[in-house]
């Protein structure tokens, strides 16, 4: 189970990175390092997410400093979170940012 608080710790240390994945979805909604950073720093964790092969993860929502809300699924390797996916989260799949859609 990961706890918000030694999230942001870390984030705030600079002691994580992304994935591959993470980074190109990150790209892929032309986010900055500086907006998933805020939002990671201002979420909280909607889910928890067992080891289904490639360790436990959460799913953190968040909003920049511009109010633009972020999804970031995170990890843990080697005592450092690993960012493993970012998105913005819309419609079907959500209908909040805090709720799931009826996809």
């Amino acid at each position: 189970m990961f706890d918000i608080v030694w999230i942001k710790s870390k984030i705030k240390d600079g002691d994580y990175y992304f994935s591959r994945h993470g980074d190109q979805e990150r790209q892929n909604d032309n986010l900055t390092i500086a907006e998933v950073e805020e939002a990671l720093l201002t979420g909280r964790i909607l889910e928890q997410y067992e080891d289904t092969g490639r360790g436990e993860s959460c799913l953190i929502a968040g909003f920049t400093t511009q109010g633009k809300p972020l999804h970031i699924v995170c990890g843990e390797i080697e005592n450092r979170v690993v960012i493993i996916t970012v998105y913005i989260p819309t419609p079907p799949k959500f209908t909040t940012p805090y709720e799931r859609g009826s996809e």
